[in-house]
């Protein structure tokens, strides 16, 4: 019996509440699928496909955010740095 194709793009994010949670992220090229699973323990919890073509959103999504949070915490270091002026 053929065993199935590991997938040969993939990243596993580790959740910093620990207890051995973790996203993992895989490229179904065969498929034109991203697949986010949700694991803990070493079992899966979830799993998300998102059609590749899909795929654009959710970055321009993610980078977007990435983009305000930047954005504020230049901000809140500007006026930290600002030195206080006599009222």
């Amino acid at each position: 019996m053929a065993q199935p194709r590991t997938p040969r793009t993939g990243a596993v994010f580790l959740d910093p509440r620990g207890e051995d949670r973790s996203l993992r992220v895989t490229w179904h090229q065969e498929s034109q699928l991203v697949v986010l699973s949700l694991w803990r323990d070493n079992v899966c919890a979830g799993t998300f496909r998102l059609a590749a073509d899909e795929v654009p959103d959710l970055i321009a999504l993610l980078r977007q955010g990435l983009d305000e949070a930047y954005d504020t915490a230049r901000e809140r270091v500007a006026r930290l740095e600002q030195p206080h002026q006599a009222g």
